[in-house]
């Protein structure tokens, strides 16, 4: 892997955290402004790794609140839960949430289906790739 020129990039790989990636707060704080646009719909995240994205953990947990009908998370080349991730995995995946069924209101690893996508995942190639 090529070294990073920031010492702020190679300080956040060492540490395994990512100050650059969209943080809880500011999601919450953007999306608060449109949670009637959410009601009845699937989302759907391209993230780096659905199982550490804030993004999935913010539509994941704020679920039935919002209303949503599903939620769709895929990630490229990535089966290590690790932000940065080589991408070395030859499978991609996604994962699908439909909600809460043990009247818990968080969402447990046995309600997120977890599936494979044909191919990497790379959205560049052909729409053939994707399978769900």
């Amino acid at each position: 892997m090529p070294k990073a020129k920031n010492s702020n990039l190679r300080d956040a790989r060492k540490a395994k955290k990512d100050e650059f990636y969209t943080q809880l707060p500011d999601i919450e704080r953007e999306l608060k402004h449109y949670r009637q646009h959410f009601a009845g719909k699937v989302v759907y995240l391209n993230c780096d790794d659905p199982r550490v994205s804030n993004f999935f953990h913010y539509f994941s947990f704020n679920f039935e609140k919002l209303g949503l009908k599903k939620l769709i998370a895929t990630c490229y080349k990535n089966q290590d839960v690790d932000l940065f991730s080589r991408n070395e995995s030859d499978q991609a995946i996604w994962l699908e949430y439909d909600g809460d069924r043990d009247g818990n209101n968080v969402p447990d690893l046995d309600e997120i289906g977890v599936r494979p996508l044909q191919g990497d995942g790379d959205f560049s190639q052909s729409r053939k790739h994707l399978s769900f």
